[in-house]
């Protein structure tokens, strides 16, 4: 199928598929005009990208993961799965340390403008 299709089926933009296959996460195949053609399994890849991408995962490690998660064969699936399982939870504790910044932060700001009604301002 064409980009527009591909598109349309995946809910990711034309913009976004091209980017995928720049990053090596995608690899669609080429008509004879040189146009992109996608299959149904890449349009699968593509959901699963989008659903990792989504849920705050940097491309570097979804490229490294997908191929064990993604290609079927089984082939290093539990090596490949344990080291991702071990990055996802490294990135999900590096995002709950951001947030406590973050939330001590509001903190300070909320007492900050607190203080400030108090006194007028």
């Amino acid at each position: 199928m064409k980009i527009s299709e591909a598109s349309a089926l995946s809910g990711v933009s034309a913009r976004s598929l091209r980017h995928y296959e720049d990053e090596g996460l995608i690899v669609p195949g080429r008509l004879g005009n040189g146009f992109r053609d996608y299959c149904r399994s890449t349009i699968d890849r593509v959901l699963v990208i989008r659903s990792l991408l989504e849920s705050g995962l940097p491309v570097r490690l979804i490229r490294d993961a997908l191929p064990g998660l993604t290609d079927g064969t089984g082939a290093g699936t539990e090596v490949t799965c344990a080291e991702f399982l071990h990055e996802v939870r490294d990135h999900r504790d590096r995002l709950a340390a951001r947030i406590a910044v973050l939330s001590a932060q509001r903190t300070a700001l909320d007492s900050y403008l607190r203080a400030a009604r108090r006194t007028g301002l």
